[in-house]
């Protein structure tokens, strides 16, 4: 019998697909709905597959699990040795969060290069006041650093506005569309300075935790903006916080925090040239990210039935989708 743990609120609709796709394979199955914080350890380490992500303590290097699949993008947490048993496959949800990652990502785009967030304090202040130029994305170049499914969607987003859109990647390969320039992370150095928008949405792995140093911040434009809706380590706190005031950048906005929540005491709050959202440009905010995350799981519950590879599988050496 295949123990089927889904650990996430789904519909009720989502339910019945997910007992008929039990049905359909011909396998006995034992199916338990529950939500990660109420999924109990003795659930999850006798499930072989598991929807949702629950707690890696919980699941403890389970020799039962042969499929984990998550309803996130990141898989960090459950990528140290130890969490996963050697035979356990993990699956991401990569491909649902496009969409709405990248619309978010661009809002905060045109909200700092039209300096909206500066005339929003204005108008708390209670200031009549005229904040001076603003740019275009038709007259800029939109770096994007991480081309997986939310940067090429936000690539082509720019893109349409008329941006040059420079990408970068770990690996190489044909320039896609939407992309003008591809170059390795490598090379970002060399970028850099001609980028009038950075846009990072890396994953977070031990090769990008605080990619963005002084050195990087230095080296853009003083008109630049930075957005980062990836991984809060990426960049330290203090070291966005000395660029912001510095002059060596223009603007931020970030979904994402090195701790989070983000400590009411932190300067960042009061960054007037920051904008903060508490990592909601994804979190099933937007209702395509449950469609996408449905379909993965649903088909992936369907492949590990007919005794087929699962799909979206993550690379534990690097933390990206294979």
């Amino acid at each position: 019998m295949k123990k089927i743990l889904v650990a996430l609120a789904i519909e009720e609709k989502d339910k019945e697909a997910v007992r008929r796709c039990a049905e359909a394979s011909g396998e006995k199955c034992e199916i338990v709905f529950t939500t990660p914080a109420e999924a109990t350890e003795e659930q999850v380490r006798e499930a072989n597959f598991i929807l949702g992500n629950v707690s890696p303590k919980k699941i403890a290097g389970s020799e039962n699990l042969d499929v984990l699949q998550l309803f996130s993008a990141g898989a960090d947490p459950y990528m140290p040795k130890g969490v996963l048993a050697a035979k356990t496959v993990l699956c991401n949800a990569t491909g649902a969060y496009g969409q709405a990652v990248s619309e978010h990502a661009f809002a905060m785009t045109m909200m700092l290069i039209k300096k909206l967030h500066l005339y929003r304090s204005s108008q708390h202040a209670c200031r009549w006041e005229d904040h001076g130029m603003v740019t275009s994305l038709a007259e800029s170049t939109v770096l994007v650093v991480g081309l997986g499914d939310i940067g090429l969607s936000y690539a082509r987003l720019v893109k349409a506005m008329g941006a040059r859109v420079i990408g970068v990647k770990r690996r190489g390969g044909v320039c896609p569309e939407g992309v003008d320039e591809l170059v390795l992370t490598d090379e970002i150095d060399r970028v850099l300075p001609e980028a009038d928008v950075v846009f990072s949405i890396l994953p977070g792995t031990a090769e990008t935790a605080y990619f963005y140093t002084a050195e990087r911040f230095a080296r853009m434009k003083d008109s630049a903006v930075f957005i980062n809706c990836g991984r809060g380590n990426a960049v330290k706190h203090e070291v966005l916080l000395d660029a912001l005031q510095s002059g060596q950048i223009a603007a931020a906005a970030i979904d994402v925090c090195e701790t989070e929540p983000l400590p009411a005491d932190s300067p960042l709050w009061r960054e007037e040239k920051l904008v903060i959202t508490p990592h909601v440009a994804g979190n099933f905010h937007h209702s395509s990210i449950y469609k996408g995350l449905m379909k993965i799981a649903l088909n992936n519950l369907e492949l590990y039935l007919a005794g087929k590879a699962p799909e979206n599988v993550v690379d534990l050496s690097t933390g990206y989708k294979k």
